[in-house]
């Protein structure tokens, strides 16, 4: 019988805590899991010792009974924090790290690794040809090692009579452990089989390569062998290739992924991993309506059709619309649409073909003016400011920022000249940003990177306007260094 007077009246002061603290407004809510934060379980614990033991208890800061609360109260705050981040891990939408990996993995998609970088030293074997007083290699031209590794540049290099050696960053194309290339091993019969040395000769980005090697008289495959015209020394390993995806791109990757095989969205999940691919969009036409006929909105929804009717006796195909990275090779033997349909031969649905179709690549540019303060760039004439290795510098990071913010656009999504004047004005000592307009470029003129502004070569957009895309179009930013005018 005590024991159950004692087990009531247990109940009944658990009951007057949870009436009293407000505690059913904290744990698993409508809107998440909210914990108790430390100076509400102090209070709380304040209050309930007033209640329980003496209104006058003496609970100042120099209190025993105070500090042995404060106590209790940080551990059961830790506690709350405890619960609230394994309540987050239990979802995709807030999990982080390795809860993340495991809920990625339950549903069946390994968080990928990262690509390998570092830096490599391009130099010059002679002078430039007659003909040729500049040599651009573009940002994202493909490099070899004799064992078949693929690696790009990660930035685009200009060689002049007077700039003949550089220092530039390469990343490599296959992502993970793999791509940490140390040119320090051999074979074991004396092949430096992971050393950086020579150029890709189906990389259509190194025309300007090419031909500057035949104008010095070096045979066709020069540079293919690494003895053209433009050295690769590669001396420190490439790191960074055992690093996993961060927790953002990751989580975005798993909520796109579908929860069943045969799907339209299975097949983009599939092609978004290919290495080479920046961006899918994979388009059934048969499953929704084809807006682009003339009779849409003008026809009896009784008596005729939304689309055309299916031919049965014909397969059936659906578009995959790929955007390359500068670094892919599209066609040939090893290229990206090999690659995109070699990874969905699976997962399509049985009897539905894909097609895998380039998608159109709009360059473009940024042309402005950059106001600073605060910078130590020297004074003088805008062509001696501008050739000053900090001017460089400074526009190396600008350069930098535009492609953080035009790389990650989808395909048809328009390169707004408010982004543009968001990246620019993000970095430090940039106070304003004078004159901002885009630039496009023709496609066959940059596909080396870098093609002269000329008379029907390109079109300067006005100040304030958009570049729109279209659907089957995606933004490509130019490294045009040039363009950018600091003052």
């Amino acid at each position: 019988m005590s024991e159950s007077i004692d087990l009531t009246e247990i109940l009944a002061l658990d009951e007057e805590v949870m009436r009293s603290t407000g505690s059913a407004s904290f744990g698993v809510t409508a809107s998440g899991f909210l914990p108790k934060p430390f100076s509400r379980l102090l209070a709380e614990k304040l209050a309930l010792g007033r209640a329980l033991i003496d209104p006058d208890l003496d609970l100042s800061s120099g209190s025993i009974v105070r500090k042995i609360l404060e106590v209790t109260s940080l551990e059961e705050a830790r506690t709350w924090a405890a619960l609230g981040a394994t309540y987050d891990d239990s979802f995709l939408s807030t999990a982080t790290g390795r809860a993340l990996s495991e809920l990625g993995a339950e549903v069946g998609i390994e968080r990928p690794f990262e690509c390998a970088s570092g830096m490599v030293t391009l130099s010059l074997s002679g002078k430039l040809p007659p003909g040729h007083p500049q040599l651009v290699l573009p940002r994202g031209s493909r490099l070899l090692t004799m064992g078949g590794h693929r690696v790009a540049l990660a930035s685009t290099v200009i060689f002049t009579a007077a700039t003949t050696t550089a220092t530039v960053p390469v990343v490599s194309f296959d992502p993970g452990p793999d791509g940490n290339l140390d040119p320090t091993i051999d074979d074991g019969a004396g092949n430096l089989m992971q050393k950086i040395d020579r150029w890709e000769a189906a990389d259509p980005s190194l025309a300007q390569l090419v031909e500057a090697d035949a104008a010095a008289g070096l045979p066709p495959q020069a540079s293919a062998a690494g003895t053209g015209l433009v050295r690769v020394n590669h001396s420190s390993a490439l790191s960074g290739g055992n690093f996993r995806w961060a927790d953002g791109p990751y989580r975005e990757l798993l909520l796109r992924a579908p929860r069943g095989l045969w799907s339209v969205d299975s097949i983009a999940s599939t092609v978004a991993l290919v290495p080479g691919v920046r961006q899918v969009a994979v388009r059934d036409g048969w499953g929704g309506l084809d807006l682009s006929r003339s009779i849409f909105g003008d026809f009896d929804f009784i008596e005729r059709m939304f689309a055309a009717e299916r031919d049965l006796a014909s397969p059936y195909y659906v578009r995959v619309l790929v955007a390359p990275t500068p670094a892919a090779i599209w066609s040939g033997i090893g290229g990206v649409r090999a690659s995109v349909e070699a990874a969905i031969r699976d997962v399509r649905p049985v009897g539905i073909f894909p097609d895998v179709v380039e998608a159109d690549q709009v360059y473009v540019a940024v042309s402005a003016d950059i106001l600073t303060r605060g910078l130590t760039l020297p004074t003088g004439t805008p062509a001696a400011v501008n050739a000053h290795p900090a001017t460089r510098a400074l526009k190396a990071r600008l350069i930098a920022r535009l492609h953080a913010a035009i790389d990650g656009l989808a395909l048809a999504d328009p390169v707004r000249n408010a982004v543009v004047l968001h990246a620019l004005m993000g970095e430090p000592g940039v106070v304003d940003v004078a004159n901002l307009r885009l630039v496009r470029f023709p496609r066959e003129l940059d596909g080396v990177g870098a093609s002269p502004l000329g008379a029907g070569e390109s079109q300067l957009l006005g100040i304030d306007e958009n570049l729109v895309l279209a659907t089957d179009q995606i933004a490509v930013l130019v490294d045009r260094p040039d363009l950018l005018v600091a003052r």
